[in-house]
């Protein structure tokens, strides 16, 4: 039997045949296999007619672009409700828009010790450049700090008394160094560095004068502070302000800031005002017109054009949900996987500080089809779906073209905030229908801030010392085991905000700052920060907008703020800054309560 017969009659079942096709190339070169030839191109064809291809319309690409850019810079600023002044060009748009006066006083107390022995070492530096210095015949130095002294405060600076860092400070000071500025308020007055002190000779007296005008010129580039209130509307928790730019044909836009908290400032904080002009302002820059290149948009993930190229795994747009009613996140899955070659880039250099408006546009395709662009963002202002970005709104509900300028704000991209210095919460009360402003943090009379409860209770245990020559306490007289409390005790950082209604008006609700007795003499106690103490100094009331306090709260700090601008000068200022607040709270406040009194054994 053979194996041909075994293998018919499946004898042997262990035997089996394997074929195996082995290619044999007969040449090094791949090119024709990659290639990836169709042998049927009819069937390609009738494919693409299957699936709509042949429905296009001209697809040319662009090739090359020409645009004419007109830009402007700002050249006036505006604060709130102050006059308008020069926008300067040495320093970044954060600061003109945030900047606040540096507090010295809180009503007759003295504060700012650190600022003030500060300027009196620079004081002598400047006496010591001119070689007055170690004078023994006039003994400037006794002088000045004579006629400025830091001098112990009275028991009445409970501020300065309370707190024992504070009060040591002031013991190391006080008849050690010079206020230095009570020189500085009053040179800047217009007054004169020698005067009141003893005669002197004509060459000090010139040396005295330039040291004088040195001092004033350091200390205003040193801290930069508005000349009237700022921009900080204390009524609505933000700052307010307009700046200005001559465009081309001699017409002024005017941008203004009216809800900026602080923090970031860019072109999203502004709005086009065309009712309120501020005047004046430097000529437009000359037109800029170029020709250049477009370049296809690329981003992470996107369909790649070639074969034999994988996208980048880390964007996964699959992993991408969306409900039906999420139209924004389904139009940008269209655009990333459908329309992403349809999208072209030009090159346009501005610098920082401009407000550009295209001229005209207009593109050449392969074809050498010339295509004129209008704005996408072209139509009434009040049109809502109007496709727009990155484009200012108009304020007001007038029927107005819309603005399709760019306006790129002379900002940095970096500020260095220092350590807070101040920080109010305001929240909602609901249960003593009230708003308390909470004094978190507060500073202290030598510059450095504190826990606003740590503070409060340090005065408070400072003012209910018994005075030194005080008669001795009578006996206890009996009581009973209730006694009537007409009102307990709130911490004297809990500043109350009143409801009340605005003036001729039976419904609109505002707030207004209130007081609560002192659990020591029951007088009121007086807020210890700048956001709070708005015209409690100048005896006026204060108003927040009920709106501004939201059930979540409302968080407001002031703080340092540094950077540089681009010529590498250092910035430094004073500013405020609103943030989200922790939600409502209560401060346990009750009327009318029996308390259980201890009997006497």
């Amino acid at each position: 039997m053979t194996f041909a017969d075994d293998l018919a009659a499946r004898r042997t079942p262990t035997v089996g045949v394997w074929n195996r096709l082995e290619g044999r190339p007969r040449t090094t070169d791949f090119t024709r296999a990659l290639r990836a030839e169709i042998r049927d191109p009819l069937w390609m064809l009738t494919r693409q007619w299957q699936l709509g291809e042949f429905q296009g319309t001209d697809g040319g690409s662009p090739v090359t672009a020409t645009y004419s850019v007109a830009q402007s810079r700002p050249s006036r600023f505006r604060p709130l409700d102050g006059p308008p002044e020069d926008l300067p060009t040495d320093r970044p748009l954060e600061t003109m828009a945030e900047r606040r006066k540096v507090p010295f006083t809180y009503g007759p107390e003295k504060i700012g010790f650190d600022l003030r022995v500060a300027i009196g070492r620079r004081w002598f530096k400047l006496l010591g450049r001119a070689g007055l210095l170690g004078n023994i015949v006039f003994k400037f130095e006794e002088q000045y700090a004579t006629k400025y002294p830091i001098a112990l405060p009275a028991k009445e600076a409970v501020t300065q008394r309370a707190n024992p860092g504070v009060w040591a400070t002031m013991q190391a000071v006080a008849g050690r160094r010079m206020d230095g500025y009570l020189l500085y308020e009053f040179l800047k007055g217009g007054g004169v560095a020698d005067a009141g002190i003893r005669t002197i000779p004509l060459l000090h007296h010139a040396a005295l004068v330039d040291a004088g005008n040195r001092l004033v010129n350091w200390f205003d580039a040193l801290i930069d502070q508005p000349t009237g209130d700022g921009t900080w509307d204390p009524r609505r928790l933000e700052h307010r302000f307009s700046i200005s730019a001559s465009m081309p044909g001699g017409a002024e836009k005017v941008l203004t800031a009216q809800e900026y908290p602080g923090g970031e400032l860019d072109w999203h904080a502004f709005s086009v005002d065309a009712d309120s002009p501020i005047g004046g302002g430097r000529p437009p820059e000359p037109r800029l017109s170029r020709t250049v290149f477009p370049a296809p948009v690329r981003y992470s993930g996107m369909p790649l054009p070639r074969w034999w190229a994988l996208e980048d795994g880390k964007t996964n747009f699959a992993a991408v949900g969306s409900d039906s009613t999420d139209l924004a996140r389904l139009i940008f899955l269209e655009f990333a996987l459908v329309f992403s070659n349809d999208w072209y880039q030009l090159p346009c250099d501005l610098p920082a500080g401009t407000v550009a408006r295209i001229r005209g546009l207009t593109v050449t395709d392969v074809f050498n089809h010339k295509e004129w662009l209008t704005p996408a963002g072209a139509g009434a202002d009040e049109n809502w779906q109007r496709w727009s970005m990155f484009t200012l709104d108009t304020i007001g509900t007038d029927d107005v073209p819309a603005d399709t300028d760019l306006f790129l704000p002379p900002s940095v991209p970096k500020v260095a905030v220092g350590p807070v210095l101040e920080e109010v919460l305001l929240l909602r009360d609901e249960n003593a229908n009230l708003v308390w402003g909470i004094e978190q943090t507060v500073r202290m009379p030598t510059g450095e801030p504190r826990r606003g409860s740590e503070a409060a209770a340090e005065i408070v245990a400072y003012r209910s010392r018994p005075p030194a020559t005080a008669p001795p306490a009578a006996d206890d007289p009996p009581r009973a085991a209730l006694s009537y409390r007409a009102m307990n005790s709130i911490p004297e950082h809990w500043i109350p905000f009143i409801p009340v209604h605005v003036p001729n008006d039976n419904r609109e609700i505002q707030l207004q700052r209130a007081a609560m007795p002192s659990v020591v003499d029951g007088q009121p106690v007086r807020p210890r920060t700048s956001l709070l103490r708005a015209g409690f100094d100048q005896g006026q009331r204060y108003f927040v907008n009920e709106e501004e306090v939201p059930q979540s709260g409302t968080r407001v700090t002031v703080a340092y703020n540094r950077t540089r601008w681009r010529d590498g000068r250092v910035s430094l200022w004073l500013s405020a800054h609103r943030g989200e607040g922790r939600g409502q709270g209560s401060s346990g406040l009750g009327f009318d309560l029996l308390v259980k009194t201890d009997l006497p054994k």
